[in-house]
């Protein structure tokens, strides 16, 4: 049995004549990695491209509130505030992350980007901005779920000369007051956009379907749907999607007339498929209403005007974009056989590949259960696995 070191009975001290594990991302996923190891004693060394931790969020539109409950979003080691109510706002996740950070005194650099990621003997050698090369004795990859914006290359898009933008860039509705506006994709994202436009005071608001989705009540008499997503994850497909099925009929009101049909696949197996429900935000009173006009799937682009699939013509002042995001991976350990082919990795957690040990992955699965929560579960196993 290997001697028990004095920094193993102290959790928060490491060996500072170790090779630290570096985390590759300054997000949720990260700080709870960093400070799961810091606990059991290893040294973490975070790296962030950008100049403050959490900065995805930092951009995310002024609306945006998890979906998932203060209490089951939490990290390691420390609470969210109750002051931040249930349903926990941007700004508010931004404060934790740089509390979080503060209590667990990780050790955070900042500006620098990490472009490749390759073995080095029984280490990693990390190439990085500024020609800088790092060597680790293990590397935790936490760019997030929610990397690089995607935005279609729809035929004509040139042609069109109103406002065009993803939805990483979309903060407010003020500038859309009184205009026609067209948000293209029926994610979370979409939707509360969408919604966020009409309450803001935007003239017409459509949104373009292409895959109708499941829309959930996001707490239904105070249990929040999170909850059953995390009772339900372990239990058969098919009957998850009989179940589902059925609480949607109960909670849901029947769009169809309103151009929103019931999806014909079940919920569990659009999981499976890499699509979470659409967490009621408004939507389904917007949509009731009038407010929010479902249609066809966008196109293209023809003579300024947007190119529906039903075939109809429209012309918006501006098109939002709410199309997700790529991981870009590719570039970083693309080289390694850890992805699979759509670009995610192949394990997460305290796993890591068979070709290449020492290597983890955490925050790109979107699950029902709650991606933060989920971030929390994977960082107590990489911790674990590296102590």
């Amino acid at each position: 049995m290997a001697a028990v070191k004095d920094t193993d009975r102290h959790p928060g001290t490491h060996r500072t004549n170790d090779r630290p594990v570096y985390v590759v991302g300054g997000g949720p996923g990260g700080l709870a990695a960093a400070a799961a190891l810091r606990e059991r004693g290893v040294r973490a060394v975070v790296l962030e491209k950008s100049q403050a931790v959490g900065d995805s969020w930092r951009r995310h539109y002024d609306r945006l509130r998890l979906h998932t409950t203060r209490r089951l979003s939490a990290l390691p080691g420390l609470p969210m505030p109750r002051s931040f109510g249930r349903w926990v706002s941007r700004d508010d996740v931004v404060r934790y992350l740089e509390k979080y950070a503060e209590f667990h005194e990780l050790e955070i650099v900042t500006g620098v980007e990490v472009f490749r990621i390759e073995p080095a003997g029984n280490d990693w050698l990390l190439h990085a901005t500024g020609g800088r090369e790092l060597t680790g004795r293990a590397v935790v990859v936490a760019t997030g779920h929610n990397h690089t914006p995607h935005l279609p290359d729809w035929p004509g898009r040139g042609t069109y000369d109103g406002e065009l933008l993803h939805a990483r860039d979309y903060r407010e509705p003020a500038p859309y007051a009184g205009k026609d506006v067209l948000v293209v994709g029926v994610g979370n994202t979409g939707a509360e956009i969408a919604v966020d436009l009409v309450e803001g005071g935007a003239a017409r608001v459509r949104l373009a379907v292409r895959t109708v989705p499941h829309i959930v009540r996001r707490s239904t008499a105070g249990w929040p749907a999170q909850r059953t997503g995390i009772l339900v994850r372990r239990l058969p497909v098919r009957l998850v999607d009989r179940a589902g099925d059925l609480m949607c009929r109960i909670a849901v009101p029947d769009l169809t007339g309103h151009g929103l049909p019931r999806p014909d696949t079940g919920l569990y197996s659009r999981v499976g498929q890499g699509a979470i429900p659409v967490q009621d935000a408004g939507l389904i009173d917007a949509v009731r209403t009038g407010r929010v006009e479902p249609v066809a799937a966008l196109e293209s682009f023809d003579d300024g005007k947007a190119v529906l699939a039903d075939g109809s013509r429209i012309s918006p002042d501006a098109v939002i974009a709410a199309t997700g995001y790529r991981r870009a991976l590719e570039g970083m350990v693309g080289h390694l056989g850890v992805l699979d082919e759509r670009g995610r990795p192949v394990v997460h957690g305290g796993r890591t590949p068979r070709q290449a040990p020492g290597l983890y992955f955490t925050g790109f699965t979107n699950p029902i259960s709650g991606m933060l929560r989920e971030m929390a579960i994977d960082a107590r196993k990489i911790a674990k696995a590296l102590a």
